[in-house]
């Protein structure tokens, strides 16, 4: 890695001569009157200039597209694709506030907050979309590590920030939760080729800005879809690829319909067979949206959603089967009456999800705007096993002969989740030039049912098969309310505030899928405050620092192992920019402490979930480094994060005694984690992309044990970009082709480790068995795919 770094950064040096800018003037008015003081700035980035006494500036860009934000109270923001010197003349009478912002202005931070985060734009989004899921997207973003059950990115799939794992990882659409309410967790195979319909997403690492939904843990994404566009389009993109993997979709827009209404969709299928054995997945989904705008209100009508069947690929593979047929697969796997070995069909986990929002966004004058927002997701569905010589009794089941011993049969069961969630949340933002406000409240309500029923078994009798041999639910209430201010002192230093009070009430009744009671009407009150300053050194350097408290509510499988108090997390982040025409610099140290952290043990229970023990104290601290360069056609974007994360004081039972092992490695959580992107545009419709990403050897328990040491990994990937315009009565067709693990690396990027007493080998003894299991991910594989936009 350190030989790519070096020579990439030779060859950008070597072109430093080619490097072109250009230059962007114009005047800013009101009302025919110039206005001095307005910010102007591309969008996402921190250096900008400000108008004079005239209302007139002048910015000095490189080749590119970009958004130009003028922000004098609210903000106007104007597209272009700058190939020569423009003028651009603003008039923020006309229009003062993007009021798609609004939308995610209460989850979402400024370029220059001091919360650490990232962005991905539309565009770099596109570049390596073909079908695979939006953790896979990201995997190049700093501190970010991607998993694949299948092994190609496409089914279950999962992301890590800095060590923490999904479930940690607060996630809103559009300012909407979407992490299940119960689980924690994150499932985007519920919502297959999301990524087509993003206009773009911001990463927020450590507590970050209030937001709506369970705290963040480890980091919090939030994602904005597409906005409404002004021009009718529509696409028709389809891609290819390794393990017969196929993406189509059609995407439209009837633009804008007299200057206000706007009509858009997206239709999507993927099908692929896995890298893993049986591994398929057959994914469809949808998003529709109808708008309308006027220079002071947008309102839009969005439904999306997906349906997902996928073969079960959750239990990994032992050591021994990694290095003599890595790509197995024991889901579904049984001995038939002739005592051949044979492999279920339907172990299939089959879900669909539909969700359903309503946004109102009002600018209500140049520094008042108000959002509100309206939600519900609509869950259902099951996952169907074969289970072998299963307990009769445990599935509620009798034998045909009574009389017989045998009370164990082959059986067929599906395990059930039907869920409902409701959301109202309200936002109404204040802006000038000195002070920027967001207050808000949140309010949601989620109801589900857990049940499973036996839809065949060999040789019973008197109980009916489809009778639910488990049946159970769960209610969960939560109101949040926050406010938080950005105060600008001078053009030098800014002051930031942030109070969120939130109050969580879940209940349950009947039994779990262990067949034990769960009785649970438990209530949680958090205060988080946050605080920041910012600091602008002058034009190009600005550093800044926070502090940050978030408190997290148990899961319904930490209740179940009779975990019941919540986790809090006090996080501090210390960071400094760079930014000029042709290179950006971010560093950022970060001390993140820990109580009653739940800490994923490395084990998996029956069905894959990975199981969680509380570690009382620890904490994650590190630095993280990532960079621009921009130097001629090449573009080259590193990232670096060291880290040290530890349970302080951690005991475990070993041999039938319980041990103290002091400070131990926190599970999945590497030490190291770097990437790089290297990008070249010879020409201006043409982009070839060499990606790079390191992930540091990591243990999948806590007790530092070598058995459950999951090895680092170094891969690349190449993607390429080729437009071709105006073709006919076709606007532009994009070509994109992306190679994944170009070097065909054998790497494993997950795994579980497990441990479990002997207690009959040697009797009055007792001894400590270990295991590991291991998820491989695919060689050098492939995709393809080409985009018609009309």
């Amino acid at each position: 890695m350190k030989k790519l770094f070096f020579w990439g950064l030779l060859v950008l040096s070597y072109l430093q001569i080619h490097a072109q800018t250009f230059q962007v003037t114009g005047k800013v008015t009101d009302e025919n009157l110039p206005l001095e003081g307005v910010s102007v700035y591309p969008k996402g980035k921190t250096v900008g200039t400000t108008t004079n006494q005239d209302g007139e500036y002048q910015l000095n860009l490189p080749q590119g597209k970009y958004i130009l934000v003028f922000a004098f109270g609210n903000k106007k923001e104007v597209r272009l694709t700058l190939t020569e010197d423009q003028e651009v003349d603003v008039n923020l009478a006309e229009a003062i506030s993007n009021l798609e912002d609004v939308i995610v202005r209460s989850v979402r931070v400024d370029a220059d907050s001091p919360i650490t985060h990232s962005n991905l734009t539309k565009e770099e989004i596109r570049e390596r979309n073909l079908g695979q899921d939006i953790p896979i997207l990201m995997q190049y973003m700093p501190s970010v590590v991607s998993t694949s059950d299948a092994g190609n990115g496409v089914g279950y799939t999962g992301i890590r920030v800095r060590g923490s794992d999904a479930s940690r990882v607060n996630v809103t659409l559009n300012g909407i939760p979407y992490n299940d309410q119960e689980s924690q967790g994150t499932f985007w195979v519920n919502l297959p080729d999301f990524a087509s319909s993003v206009e773009n997403l911001q990463l927020q690492r450590g507590v970050g800005t209030s937001t709506n939904g369970s705290g963040a843990f480890g980091a919090s994404l939030n994602i904005q879809t597409d906005e409404v566009s002004e021009e009718a389009y529509a696409e028709i993109g389809n891609s290819f690829g390794s393990f017969n993997t196929r993406r189509h979709n059609v995407k439209f827009s009837t633009g804008l319909m007299n200057e206000h209404f706007e009509v858009s969709g997206r239709l999507s299928t993927i099908n692929s067979d896995g890298y893993i054995d049986r591994a398929f997945s057959d994914l469809k989904s949808y998003f529709l949206q109808g708008a309308y705008q006027d220079e002071n209100r947008l309102i839009k009508a969005i439904a999306f959603g997906g349906h997902n069947i996928t073969y079960q690929a959750w239990f990994g593979i032992d050591e021994a089967t990694l290095k003599e047929n890595r790509r197995f697969n024991p889901a579904g796997q049984y001995t038939d009456l002739n005592g051949n070995t044979r492999f279920y069909d339907n172990e299939i986990d089959d879900y669909k999800q539909d969700h359903f929002q309503l946004h109102w966004n009002e600018k209500i004058n140049r520094y008042w705007s108000t959002n509100l927002g309206l939600n519900y997701t609509y869950g259902r569905g099951y996952f169907e096993q074969f289970r072998p010589e299963a307990d009769m009794i445990f599935h509620g089941l009798l034998p045909q002969n009574t009389s017989e011993e045998n009370t164990t049969t082959d059986l067929i069961r599906q395990r059930w989740l039907d869920n409902d969630y409701y959301v109202i949340n309200a936002n109404i933002n204040y802006q000038d030039n000195e002070w920027d406000i967001t207050t808000g409240a949140f309010y949601s309500y989620y109801t589900n049912n857990h049940f499973g029923e036996v839809i065949w078994a060999r040789n019973t009798g008197l109980a009916e098969p489809s009778d639910l041999y488990y049946d159970g639910n769960g209610t969960k209430r939560e109101f949040t309310t926050f406010s938080k201010a950005t105060y600008r002192v001078n053009n030098q230093f800014s002051v930031y505030g942030d109070v969120q009070y939130r109050y969580v009430n879940y209940q349950t009744s009947g039994i779990t899928s262990s067949l034990e009671n769960l009785l649970i009407d438990q209530d949680f009150n958090f205060f988080n405050p946050k605080a920041g300053l910012t600091y602008q050194l002058d034009k190009n350097f600005q550093m800044y620092s926070s502090y940050g408290r978030a408190h997290r509510e148990p899961r319904r499988t930490d209740f179940e192992e009779g975990i019941n108090d919540a986790e809090r997390l006090d996080d501090f982040e210390l960071g400094w920019r760079y930014e000029s025409k042709l290179a950006n610099f971010n560093v950022n140290l970060f001390y993140m402490l820990y109580e009653n952290q739940m800490v994923l043990t490395g084990e998996l229970d029956d069905v894959g979930r990975p199981v969680r023990e509380t570690s009382g104290e620890s904490f994650r601290r590190g630095i993280e480094i990532d960079a621009e360069v921009r130097i001629g056609q090449f573009t080259i974007r590193p990232n670096l994060s060291w880290s040290s994360n530890k349970n302080r004081n951690f005991s475990t039972e070993t041999d039938g005694e319980l041990v103290n092992l002091g400070r131990t490695n926190i599970s999945f959580s590497p030490n190291l984690v770097a990437g790089n992107m290297l990008m070249w545009n010879p020409k201006e419709n043409v982009q070839i992309g060499f990606l790079s990403k390191y992930v540091g050897a990591q243990y999948m328990g806590n007790i530092d044990s070598p058995t459950s040491k999951l090895s680092s990994f170094f891969v690349n990937d190449l993607n390429l970009v080729y437009e071709i315009r105006e073709v006919g009565f076709v606007k532009k067709i994009v070509f994109n082709a992306l190679i994944n693990n170009i070097f065909n690396k054998k790497f494993v990027s997950n795994g579980y480790f497990f441990r479990y007493d002997d207690t009959w080998s040697e009797p009055g003894e007792t001894t400590t068995i270990e295991g590991a299991g291991f998820y491989p991910q695919a060689g050098r594989n492939f995709l393809i795919g080409s985009t018609l936009i009309f």
